[in-house]
């Protein structure tokens, strides 16, 4: 599948997540004002694991729950989140809502 702008746009949001902290495919999909779209933002992240400047651990859903793990070569998705301080249990954050990241909050639109 080749690269839309759409997928640049996503890429370009989930560069600015900061360690420590996730969104998810919804959050960016409203980000980037396309409501319905969270499943498009999920086929980006899904082309995204051979670019390590995208760090693509940091997208879950909407329950905080870590739906695109089985897309992991290498590094497991938990073990990068484990890695920056993100609690876990059964493959869902513990503290989803302390750590959560709304680009809608967090940047300019």
């Amino acid at each position: 599948m080749k690269k839309s702008n759409f997928f640049e746009d996503v890429y370009d949001v989930v560069r600015l997540i900061p360690k420590g902290r996730v969104t998810s495919y919804g959050a960016i999909a409203r980000y980037l004002g396309i409501t319905k779209s969270a499943r498009v933002v999920g086929w980006a992240m899904k082309s995204s694991h051979n670019d390590k400047s995208i760090p693509a651990h940091r997208v879950v859903n909407r329950n905080g729950i870590l739906t695109g793990k089985h897309n992991f070569i290498g590094k497991k998705m938990d073990k990068l989140l484990k890695e920056e301080g993100i609690q876990m249990k059964n493959n869902q954050i513990i503290n989803f809502n302390e750590v959560f990241w709304n680009p809608i909050n967090e940047l300019e639109l």
